[in-house]
C-alpha cells in the first residue's frame, strides 16, 4: 500500500470521527466554538500575554518567543506535510464512490486556508498553556513547605491542561477544519517547542539586535523555502485555492488565515516586543520603583486588556494583499509595544502624579 492510499484510510477514519461528533454533539456547538476561540493563536497576544507579562516579565517574554517560534515551525511543517483539510478532502478524493461522498457540515470558522497538518490552534494552545502551567508551578512555594499539597496542585493544573487541549482538539475536528491526527500532532509539537525554551534562558534579556536578527532569519528562511517549493514546481499556496473552491460560504474565507498572514503577524509581535523591552519607557516604568507594586501591575493588566479588546475592532483592509500584510505587521508590533512600554509608562506617570499630590 503506497503512502497516498495509507493517508486516504487515515483521512476516511477522520471523516467518520467528524461525522460522529457532528451528529451526536451538535448541542455543544456553542461550547466547542468557544474552545476553538480559546485555542486561536491570536488570543495569545491579546489575552494571555498581557496578563502574564505583568505577573512576570520573564514568563510573558517566554510566551511570545514560544508562540512565534512555534507558529513559524507550524508554517514550515504545513508546507512540508501537505495536509488536507476535511471540508475540501471529501469533495476531491477518489476514495469514495460518487454516490457515497460523506456530508460534513461547515461553520463560520471552518474555512481555514492553510494546509491542515499540524493544527495551528492545537499547537499554539498546547505550547502557550504548557508555559503557563509550568510557570504557575514554579511560582508555587508549596513544593518546599507542603509537598503533598504541591502534588495535588500539580495534578489539578495538568488535568486542566489536558482538558483544555482535548476540548480545543475536539472543537477543531467538530467544525471539519482538521482531522484527528492533525490536532494530536499539533499538541505534541507545541509541547516540544515550549519544552525546548526551558533550556534557552537568553531570551529573557535579549537585545534589540537579537530580536532583529531572529526576525530576519525567520522571514528569510520562510521566503527561501517558499521559493524552493516554487522551483520544485510545487505551489505553496495550493490550499488557498482549495479553500476558496469548497468553502460553503465565500464570506467565511479570510485573508488572515493564509500562511503568510500568520508569519507577518508573528514577526510583528516579536519585533514589537524587542522594541518594547529595550526601550526607555519600559525601564522607567516596569523596571522602576513602581514596577514591582501590586497596584501598578493590576492597573497595567486591566488597562491593557481593555485597550486590546477595543483595538481588536480595527480591521485591516483586504483589497490589497501587500497593504494588508504591511498593516498587519504594524498592528501586531504595536500590541506588545503598547502592553510592555506605552501603557505601563502612562500608568507610572499617573501613579507618580498621584503620589506627588499626596505629598504636596
Amino acid at each position: 500500500m503506497n503512502r497516498g492510499n495509507r493517508m486516504d484510510f487515515v483521512y476516511s477514519f477522520g471523516v467518520l470521527v467528524i461525522q460522529y461528533l457532528q451528529k451526536n454533539y451538535r448541542q455543544y456547538h456553542d461550547f466547542l466554538d468557544f474552545m476553538s476561540v480559546v485555542g486561536d493563536p491570536r488570543n495569545i497576544f491579546s489575552v494571555y500575554f498581557p496578563i502574564w507579562f505583568h505577573l512576570s516579565h520573564n514568563v510573558g517574554t517566554k510566551m511570545i518567543w514560544v508562540a512565534v517560534i512555534g507558529d513559524w515551525f507550524n508554517l514550515i511543517f504545513k508546507w512540508i506535510l501537505f495536509g488536507h483539510r476535511p471540508y475540501w478532502w471529501v469533495q476531491e478524493t477518489h476514495f469514495f464512490h460518487n454516490d457515497s461522498i460523506p456530508h460534513l457540515d461547515q461553520f463560520h470558522i471552518t474555512c481555514e486556508t492553510g494546509p491542515g497538518s499540524p493544527s495551528g490552534h492545537a499547537m499554539g494552545s498546547s505550547c502557550v498553556w504548557y508555559v503557563m502551567i509550568t510557570s504557575a508551578l514554579n511560582f508555587s512555594y508549596l513544593n518546599i513547605y507542603y509537598p503533598c499539597r504541591f502534588c495535588l496542585l500539580r495534578s489539578c493544573l495538568w488535568m486542566a491542561f489536558w482538558v483544555i487541549q482535548i476540548s480545543v482538539c475536539i472543537s477543531r475536528v467538530f467544525i471539519a477544519t482538521h482531522f484527528p491526527h492533525q490536532v494530536v500532532l499539533g499538541v505534541l509539537t507545541g509541547m516540544l517547542v515550549a519544552k525546548a525554551f526551558d533550556h534557552i534562558p537568553s531570551v529573557y534579556n535579549a537585545s534589540l539586535k537579537v530580536y532583529l536578527q531572529t526576525n530576519i532569519f525567520l522571514f528569510s528562511f520562510a521566503v527561501c523555502f517558499y521559493l524552493l517549493l516554487i522551483l520544485m514546481d510545487i505551489d505553496p499556496l495550493w490550499s488557498v485555492t482549495k479553500a476558496k473552491k469548497w468553502c460553503a460560504n465565500p464570506d467565511w474565507i479570510h485573508l488572515d488565515t493564509t500562511p503568510f498572514a500568520g508569519l507577518v503577524r508573528n514577526l510583528g509581535a516579536l519585533f514589537g516586543l524587542g522594541l518594547a523591552v529595550n526601550s526607555e519607557m519600559f525601564v522607567q516604568s516596569c523596571k522602576g520603583k513602581n514596577g514591582y507594586k501590586t497596584i501598578f501591575k493590576l492597573m497595567c493588566m486591566t488597562t491593557t486588556l481593555t485597550f486590546l479588546q477595543l483595538y481588536d475592532f480595527i480591521k485591516m483592509p483586504t483589497h490589497s494583499e501587500a497593504l494588508f500584510h504591511i498593516l498587519s505587521f504594524c498592528k501586531s508590533a504595536s500590541i506588545p509595544f503598547g502592553v510592555v512600554a506605552v501603557i505601563p509608562y502612562c500608568v507610572n506617570l499617573l501613579i507618580r502624579e498621584h503620589e506627588e499630590r499626596k505629598l504636596a
